[in-house]
């Protein structure tokens, strides 16, 4: 062989090693980061899953205070809300009519009768339940970023949700610790807003095949999958809120030009026909029927992975807001 040649051999395969040694030692690095990103969700999931507990525990000893209370005192435990039913509730009542001193005195006839009645018709303003700490407090004050916790109970997913509206995809390849991640985070769309509350949350994440961010999101494809894993949990600064599953489907990100529902494009209905247009598409396009449904004023959270049945396919599933959890308080 030309020695000229074999020297050019030599080369290329000392260059073809390297990249080889180069290509393995990002992939370790790559993999220890994702493990490290891991162990710090896994912390703060601890710490969340401790303050749950605490909450529970508090809760638990309210209602045992209170029922001793109630067996002491030999009464009923109350609301404070007069208007709460009691045990003569079936006996209607009157207001006293006033003397005709008290009628004369007030300047107006039947003046306390009146306020009785006006005070009996005007509507009840509605508390809300005490506040409570929030149990992913240590996760807000780690990030800035972070913009919500979302949970689906019996499944994998249960990671932070990063909120950067001046630029939407800085934890597209980020953990949340802000160092590079092949996962990246599970992202709130910069056109969604939790205060005030859109009327549609939209959240994306990776569809990894290592099953991590949504990448079981696309189990919901499979009804039997859908019934075992009806809720989700978004627990927000201010409170936790509900939501149970109502439309599952696949989907795509079209041409600007396509004039089709495109379901990354609602976010807030501000008339009926505007949350109909969605609602009704959303029904039409799911795999199956969920049986659950809406109506204008309700709110909802919509989870978008990638799927690959199309070129730039979407796998979705939207869920309507029900009750609400726990509120918080501040997080100082």
């Amino acid at each position: 062989m030309n020695p000229t040649k074999k020297l050019l051999s030599i080369i290329l395969a000392g260059i073809a090693a390297g990249c080889l040694i180069a290509a393995g030692i990002i992939l370790y690095k790559g993999h220890q980061d994702n493990i490290e990103a891991e162990k710090a969700l896994e912390e703060l999931r601890e710490a969340a899953s401790q303050g749950k507990e605490a909450l529970e525990t508090f809760s638990t000893e309210s209602i045992s205070t209170e029922n001793i209370t109630t067996e002491v005192s030999g009464e009923a435990p109350h609301s404070s809300d007069e208007s709460s039913p009691s045990a003569d509730s079936s006996q209607p009542t009157q207001a006293a009519k006033p003397s005709d001193a008290e009628t004369i005195s007030s300047g107006t006839d039947n003046t306390e009768a009146d306020n009785t009645e006006a005070n009996a018709s005007a509507p009840e303003t509605e508390e809300l339940p005490e506040a409570v700490p929030n149990p992913y407090a240590d996760s807000y004050l780690s990030n800035e970023d972070m913009a919500g916790w979302l949970s689906i109970p019996g499944t994998n997913i249960d990671y932070p949700i990063m909120w950067t509206p001046e630029d939407e995809n800085y934890y597209l390849r980020r953990g949340f610790d802000k160092k590079s991640n092949s996962a990246g985070c599970l992202i709130l769309d910069t056109d969604s807003c939790l205060d005030p509350l859109t009327t549609n949350l939209i959240i994306h994440g990776h569809n990894m095949k290592a099953g991590t961010m949504f990448g079981h999101l696309t189990d919901y494809k499979n009804e039997s999958y859908y019934k075992e894993h009806k809720d989700i949990i978004l627990y927000t600064p201010q409170c936790q809120r509900n939501y149970e599953v109502i439309a599952v489907f696949y989907s795509q990100v079209y041409k600007k030009t396509d004039d089709v529902f495109k379901f990354y494009k609602f976010f807030q209905a501000d008339t009926e026909e505007e949350f109909l247009d969605f609602y009704d598409n959303i029904k039409e396009l799911s795999i199956y029927d969920t049986g659950v449904t809406a109506e204008f004023g309700d709110h909802f959270i919509t989870l978008s992975t990638c799927a690959y049945h199309v070129e730039n396919g979407r796998f979705v599933v939207v869920a309507k807001e029900t009750e609400p959890g726990d509120y918080y308080l501040p997080i100082e």
